[in-house]
């Protein structure tokens, strides 16, 4: 195989990860998960990016001995530069770039969102997805659909105009009276609830674009005249109402990939990001594509969430390319595919 032994690293939000790969084999992926910000309810920065400043050596280190390889066998460093929290990426990026000058070896800096779709191509995937195919980039901050043409060649077709899909999940969790982070608590209590049971409004977008912002306040208001009527209406009703929610959105986002296919002609469907973690939407998309005769793939769960893999193949890619960066990268809170 065609390819260097990457070290990449990931710091673009709360997740602190660091990998090891050989060309699109992942010899060790390890995550850390910054839990101090659910006391808060969201993401602080300032101590995201404090938390990456303590974590991130001793998960390079722990990388590099789940791998059995040592520095010196490193051949190229990889690092996301963005899109993400700035202070987070700096943390990342200052590391990585020391490791670049030190051992004198390629950076290459990552666009994030192209990596969560690159998770695709992992060698321990079930399936890899053959190009071009269409995918639905579904997280926190971002809801894309995008024209997968290459590794390093993407083309976004439709995207949202407000909030994500996974920010929608978290602010109607919260809204529900459940923990930080929400989503993968609304997913768990949805399975005991009633999808049919109550009806929240279908976005109306033209074309292959994505609205959620009228969604999380139809559900706000439903719940205020609601418990007008029942001051205990949330806590009878919980499971319920995260079923219909969540019955909600997966089938917006279904019916946006079912518009993106006919507008592409794409044969292959793929999703990536946190809320591809997301049971209903995995159950449904299966079934979409046994209904529409079309493949889909859907990534390990230990690829959904944040992780310095995908960045790692994402590199494995842009090296091929010679798509090399130079010490002069800096961080980028913004960067469009």
């Amino acid at each position: 195989m065609n390819g260097k032994l990457i070290l990449a690293i990931e710091s673009s939000c709360d997740e602190t990860s660091a990998a090891v790969l050989f060309g699109t084999r992942v010899l060790s992926n390890e995550v850390v998960t910054q839990l101090q910000h659910a006391q808060y309810g969201g993401v602080v920065p300032e101590i995201a990016s404090r938390a990456h400043q303590t974590m991130i050596t001793a998960v390079v280190d722990a990388a590099l001995k789940s791998a059995r390889k040592e520095l010196k066998n490193v051949q190229a460093i990889a690092v996301t530069q963005g899109p993400g929290l700035m202070g987070s990426l700096l943390v990342g990026i200052s590391f990585a770039k020391s490791l670049s000058l030190a051992l004198d070896i390629p950076l290459v800096g990552v666009n994030h969102m192209q990596a969560h779709i690159l998770a695709h191509l992992a060698e321990d995937c079930d399936k890899q997805p053959v190009f071009p195919f269409l995918n639905l980039t579904v997280s926190g901050g971002h809801t894309q659909l995008v024209v997968v043409h290459s590794p390093t060649h993407m083309e976004v077709v439709g995207e949202t105009i407000d909030d994500a899909a996974g920010e929608a999940f978290d602010k109607a969790a919260k809204v529900l009276g459940l923990d930080y982070p929400g989503g993968p608590l609304l997913d768990k209590l949805a399975q005991s609830g009633d999808a049919m049971k109550f009806s929240f409004p279908i976005p109306k977008v033209v074309g292959l674009n994505f609205s959620f912002s009228g969604l999380k306040t139809s559900l706000l208001y439903f719940l205020r005249d609601s418990q007008k009527v029942n001051q205990n209406f949330i806590e009878e009703e919980r499971a319920n109402l995260c079923a219909s929610f969540q019955h909600t959105v997966v089938t917006y986002l279904l019916r946006q990939i079912d518009r993106g296919r006919e507008a592409t002609g794409m044969k292959q469907i793929a999703i990536c990001g946190g809320v591809s973690a997301n049971s209903e939407l995995r159950k449904q998309l299966v079934e979409y594509g046994k209904k529409n005769e079309v493949e889909v793939f859907i990534p390990p769960f230990k690829y959904c969430t944040d992780n310095a893999a995908m960045i790692g193949l994402a590199a494995h890619f842009l090296l091929l390319e010679n798509q090399i960066s130079d010490l002069k990268m800096v961080p980028l809170s913004r960067y469009p595919i």
